[in-house]
């Protein structure tokens, strides 16, 4: 989703989806422990460290599967105790 929403056309959208099929990632669907999860990061990180509805649920869905999270945008993350963030510099 997040992936899609920064595309500009529907070029970009076949390629988002192109990549995604490619290199075999897997697409995990959102759950309602996961959304009950986000909605529970939004109201204790919005504030403090901008946390928004998509970031929400990309640190639930990490967190609900027990897998790694990797972003070049932590700060709004790593308030969140639970996930295993893992910080890149492209």
């Amino acid at each position: 989703m997040e992936l899609l929403q920064g595309a500009k056309n529907k070029a970009q959208h076949k390629k988002v989806k192109d990549f995604i099929s490619d290199f075999g990632f897997s697409v995990l669907p959102l759950s309602e422990n996961i959304g009950h999860r986000a909605l529970i990061y939004v109201e204790e990180f919005a504030l403090s460290s901008n946390m928004r509805a998509g970031d929400a649920i990309i640190a639930a869905t990490a967190v609900e599967n027990n897998l790694p999270m990797v972003s070049s945008n932590a700060k709004q993350f790593k308030a969140v105790k639970e996930l295993q963030l893992k910080v890149f510099k492209p």
